[in-house]
């Protein structure tokens, strides 16, 4: 469906008969390909699925219908670009099937499918993206279907999104004041852990925030209560837009320091606390650093952190180490930094920031060791929802007032700043995935 979608606009009026070709020719070697070792893993060689009749594939059909053939060429690139698929309501039946359809299509192109479950009670604090199930046990019998919808097929399984770096005790002060909401939370990654972990073919990874939230071993110290351990690792960066190669360095820090408080030395046992984060300066490491000395968001000054570990980890047993995902969806250009005085209040940085760009392209051959792939996790295009940065809104001002649209809604302004400011430069994928 989506080979003919985009052979059809783009044979219309996009003068790229060229490009039909390699696609179409591409997706045949591909139908005819041996499948990629299986198991728990993701090989070098994984092709992630194309979701088919998706929003950019739309997208280009409605600009080209309009007259507007550069758009429409853009979001016609961007198709064909693997995305996960996310999966945030429903009754179990609902999602069993849906899960089910999914994974048989992304099996019938011999590909992976990249599968978000979104569902926990007490989703983003109950704000921009409020939601989840309502309770628990309700909780578990829906993730208990999504890993039955998936069965014996492959899949990769990105589980709760901001599940374990926004706890409800994160919330605000009231929100658990007995920790009987957090302890709930905790256990329901668990059990998500154990039902996905239990079919023969899922990658399974957990939230671990992004580089500019939760320190180190705050994180690892998370990670670790939520059953990390029985998985094949964590996953960063998720709706955020914080550069590859310093969340690649976070990442990085996480899994040592996991195995510090593991399996490292004996006086390190249970002390994920104790570990250097990006926070971290020898020249004050009890309650954090000059302000000239370390930057969270300039990695130029981690070297005190390198540092520690090389001192107190050093180089653990490669197979020890716990290996993670990337998103890349919006990193190309970075983090958004608002000019000086442009806000007094909070500026959201986080929230539909201007201008921002996709980042590196889909892949399980990162190049770098913990790195299992690089993906396009948050779809590119949808909105944070509604932003006013610290103002007294309703409006966001970095989008003249308007009000952005509400969270998870297709905003094709953003999708095509994104595609146009992608580092590197967007292309078709000539493999559609590969």
């Amino acid at each position: 469906m989506l080979r003919r979608t985009l052979g059809g606009l783009l044979a219309a009026g996009l003068a790229a008969a060229t490009a039909v070709t390699m696609i179409d020719a591409a997706a045949s070697a591909a139908a005819s390909a041996p499948a990629t070792p299986t198991g728990h893993t993701l090989p070098a060689d994984t092709r992630f699925s194309v979701t088919p009749d998706n929003e950019p594939a739309r997208q280009a059909l409605a600009d080209l219908k309009r007259g507007d053939v550069t758009d429409a060429f853009t979001m016609a690139k961007l198709a064909t670009w693997p995305e996960a698929t996310w999966f945030t309501s429903g009754t179990p039946d609902q999602v069993r099937s849906q899960v089910r359809s999914t994974v048989r299509t992304a099996q019938a192109e011999h590909a992976v499918p990249v599968l978000v479950a979104y569902y926990i009670p007490g989703r983003d604090c109950s704000q921009y993206s409020a939601g989840g199930a309502p309770s628990d046990a309700a909780y578990q019998q829906w993730i208990s279907a999504f890993a039955q919808g998936i069965g014996d097929s492959r899949a990769v399984v990105i589980v709760e999104p901001d599940a374990l770096a926004n706890l409800p005790s994160d919330c605000s002060s009231t929100t658990d004041p007995t920790g009987t909401l957090t302890a709930g939370r905790i256990a329901d990654i668990n059990y998500a852990v154990t039902a996905l972990e239990a079919r023969p073919q899922t990658v399974v990874y957990l939230d671990a925030g992004n580089s500019q939230w939760h320190s180190v071993g705050d994180m690892a110290n998370r990670l670790l209560q939520a059953g990390v351990a029985r998985s094949q690792g964590f996953f960063l960066n998720v709706s955020n837009y914080q550069p590859t190669d310093q969340t690649d360095r976070y990442g990085t820090w996480i899994s040592k320091c996991m195995w510090f408080a593991t399996a490292g030395p004996d006086w390190a046992r249970g002390h994920a606390d104790w570990c250097a984060s990006q926070y971290y300066s020898s020249a004050a490491p009890n309650d954090g650093q000059p302000a000239d000395a370390v930057s969270s968001t300039d990695p130029s000054t981690w070297h005190w952190t390198d540092a520690w570990y090389d001192q107190n980890v050093g180089t653990p047993p490669a197979a020890q180490l716990t290996h993670f995902v990337v998103d890349t969806s919006r990193n190309g250009l970075g983090a958004w930094t608002p000019p000086a005085g442009t806000y007094t209040g909070d500026p959201q940085t986080w929230c539909n920031p201007p201008g921002r760009g996709i980042g590196d392209r889909p892949t399980a051959a990162t190049g770098v060791a913990l790195a299992d792939a690089y993906l396009y996790i948050k779809t590119i295009g949808e909105s944070d929802g509604a932003c006013t940065r610290g103002t007294a809104g309703p409006g966001d001002p970095e989008y003249g007032g308007a009000v952005d649209p509400a969270a998870g809604a297709w905003w094709p302004a953003q999708a095509l700043t994104l595609a146009n400011n992608a580092v590197p430069a967007l292309t078709f994928n000539r493999a559609l995935g590969r």
